[in-house]
């Protein structure tokens, strides 16, 4: 199988430990973002894996192709030009203190790419699948244009295409955020999102749900998933459940609903070592359980296991292998040492 994702890698930059940044005075340095993290956790898995986006001819952009590549995954499509590269600056959170993003990505390579330096013909004509993510439109309306005309394409070629809505509030406001998504949603077969993306990207409230208070009514996702389907005539629909006890300790577990059946998953208890990639490798494990013919259950299962991992891993990308999927998913939560 070839899965195709387009979007904006970044590097992400993190104070030491629980340092707050204007306590630091050095940083970790993780090259990702939402579709890179997909690409490489289907390489790891055994798909083809593509990844297309547009870097800079400097040092860190040619690092981070390095990055991609050492995971196994396709970058002959990646446009070199632009300026920079977009940086994250992430504070991790502690407690009951949050975790907090800082961007600075304006005027970075891809957000100032044009669709036509793509060519999507070529990229998509071998494809199975497109992922692509709701930042990546929302970073400029360059960026906006070239996510619908990859659509476009990858529709003409009989590519299944899949939507991690992924609402950010630091770059976009609901009402430019539906303008855009909500017209792309005619070419989507596979939507994901939680509670809040469902809401502010496409207008959909979950009733009865709080994750701030930890409230969650999961017939609330269902009554939200059932009018998803109808407007849209999605053949997937799927949704992480945090529970955020604290910034440190976390409840997860997931949602997927085909149209027929409804289910929720397995929840795990985790002390997040790095809560970031989580979402991503959700989308991930949905997509490498659709292709691989697994029922709802199983690919739910699959999801949720690949993204309770990953936020045990420092960085983006999720450095696990099929063997500890299927272990966590056979429950082995014991965390023994493997000797």
């Amino acid at each position: 199988m070839r899965v195709v994702t387009l979007g904006e890698m970044m590097i992400r930059l993190m104070p030491k430990g629980n340092l707050r940044l204007e306590q630091a005075d050095e940083f970790d340095a993780y090259y990702g973002g939402d579709e890179s993290i997909v690409a490489v956790s289907l390489a790891r898995f055994g798909f083809d894996s593509r990844y297309v986006t547009k870097l800079p001819d400097n040092p860190l952009g040619r690092n981070a192709v390095r990055k991609l590549r050492a995971q196994g995954v396709d970058t002959s499509f990646i446009v070199t030009g632009g300026d920079r590269i977009g940086l994250n600056f992430y504070e991790n959170g502690a407690s009951m203190r949050p975790s907090s993003v800082l961007y600075d990505r304006k005027h970075s390579a891809i957000s100032e790419a044009t669709a036509d330096e793509f060519d999507f013909d070529n990229i998509f004509k071998d494809a199975d699948w497109f992922h692509v993510a709701g930042i990546t439109p929302a970073i400029s309306d360059n960026a906006a244009e070239i996510v619908k005309e990859a659509m476009k394409s990858a529709k003409k070629h009989n590519v299944k295409i899949s939507v991690d809505l992924n609402y950010r509030s630091k770059l976009w406001t609901p009402e430019k955020a539906q303008s855009v998504m909500i017209p792309l949603m005619k070419y989507v077969d596979v939507c994901i999102g939680n509670e809040e993306d469902a809401e502010k990207v496409l207008g959909f409230k979950t009733e009865n749900t709080d994750v701030n208070k930890g409230s969650l009514d999961v017939e609330g996702y269902k009554k939200t998933f059932e009018a998803l389907k109808e407007k849209f005539g999605f053949e997937y629909i799927g949704s992480t459940l945090r529970e955020s006890r604290s910034a440190s300790d976390n409840g997860w577990s997931a949602l997927l609903y085909d149209g027929k059946e409804f289910y929720h998953t397995t929840s795990y208890d985790i002390h997040l070592v790095d809560r970031g990639g989580g979402g991503a490798s959700f989308a991930a494990g949905m997509i490498y359980g659709i292709l691989s013919g697994f029922d709802i259950k199983k690919t739910g299962e699959f999801a949720a296991a690949t993204s309770a991992l990953k936020q045990t891993i420092s960085g983006d990308f999720n450095l696990v292998d099929l063997k500890e999927v299927y272990s966590l998913m056979g429950g082995n939560t014991s965390g023994r040492v493997q000797r």
